[in-house]
């Protein structure tokens, strides 16, 4: 059973990281006024810049959240960690250090609800239908595109049924007209996530970049035979009409199964480096020169940049 005292720890650090990048942003709105019948309060939120503007915007989405807490770990100290609300926090660190980059960025959630507005028979007995969850997959995907946003990242954390499982894996999709670049995107995200844990001391075996063909949900027949991630994948009538129209990435930088893993998940130091990697990567992606590399550890404490 999960402890009051962890449930409580999380639901703190959640709160602080939400109301931090809520104070400091320059501009905070929906994008556009069909948000406040399709979107929960908090989800689907632009943030502006806080440094010069690149005019690029980055969509982050934590994935998750709401009636779906995600995987569900132990830490090697005992303590019961639950991914909805790990990808929140790194979701939002990654944005304040990218909006001191000069991008905006457009989170998919800010808080502990899911994205989409739930509607009749999304929920049973306070748990997503699969019509639900399905819904609330493409609304991630209509906050993406409403939002124009020029690259898409998702963030979530792995989980398996054998305790042995461990590594950072990130995905793509090959068949849209942009594969070339989801697939650079996924690349960069893979490997500014793993220096970065490494850099902090952290040893994460690297899984590599696979395409997202045979990740995507089960729950249904319909599901199987799309066969795609809903954030990354294809158009298919009656199933997905909106896919994310941008080069886009999702990573599962640990597994919460895995008790060291999920160790490194629970802690402030380990979401920070996984941010610092995303927003490497992202500025990696958009850089006019492969070379250009921005000194993060010195943006996140607020110190000027040559």
């Amino acid at each position: 059973m999960r402890g009051r005292s962890d449930g409580h720890l999380a639901v703190v650090a959640l709160a602080a990281a939400a109301l931090a990048l809520a104070a400091a942003a320059p501009t905070l709105a929906r994008p556009g006024a069909v948000a406040r019948t399709l979107f929960q309060p908090g989800s689907c939120v632009v943030f502006g810049p806080t440094t010069s503007n690149r005019h690029l915007r980055v969509f982050i989405d934590a994935g998750h959240g709401g009636p779906d807490p995600g995987g569900i770990g132990r830490t090697s100290a005992g303590q019961t960690i639950e991914e909805a609300s790990l990808n929140v926090l790194v979701a939002t660190d990654a944005a304040a250090l990218l909006r001191r980059l000069g991008f905006s960025v457009v989170l998919s959630r800010t808080g502990p609800e899911a994205v989409a507005r739930p509607t009749s028979g999304d929920l049973v007995g306070g748990v997503f239908t699969p019509q639900g969850s399905h819904r609330d997959l493409v609304a991630r995907n209509r906050c993406a595109d409403l939002a124009h946003a020029d690259a898409v990242i998702g963030m979530d954390f792995n989980a398996a049924g054998s305790p042995a499982a461990a590594g950072s894996v990130t995905l793509y999709d090959a068949v849209r007209p942009y594969a070339v670049a989801s697939r650079r995107l996924a690349q960069l995200v893979q490997r500014e996530v793993l220096t970065s844990l490494h850099a902090e001391g952290i040893a994460v075996p690297d899984l590599g970049v696979h395409t997202d063909v045979g990740f995507g949900s089960a729950l249904t027949g319909a599901d199987r035979e799309y066969g795609h991630l809903v954030l990354l994948g294809p158009a298919k009538r009656g199933y997905l009409d909106t896919p994310t129209m941008a080069p886009a990435a999702l990573i599962e930088p640990l597994f919460l199964t895995d008790p060291p893993e999920a160790s490194v998940a629970a802690t402030r130091a380990g979401q920070k480096a996984i941010a610092r990697g995303l927003a490497q990567a992202i500025e990696q992606f958009f850089a006019p020169s492969a070379t250009a590399r921005t000194d993060l550890r010195s943006v996140a404490a607020g110190r000027a940049v040559a």
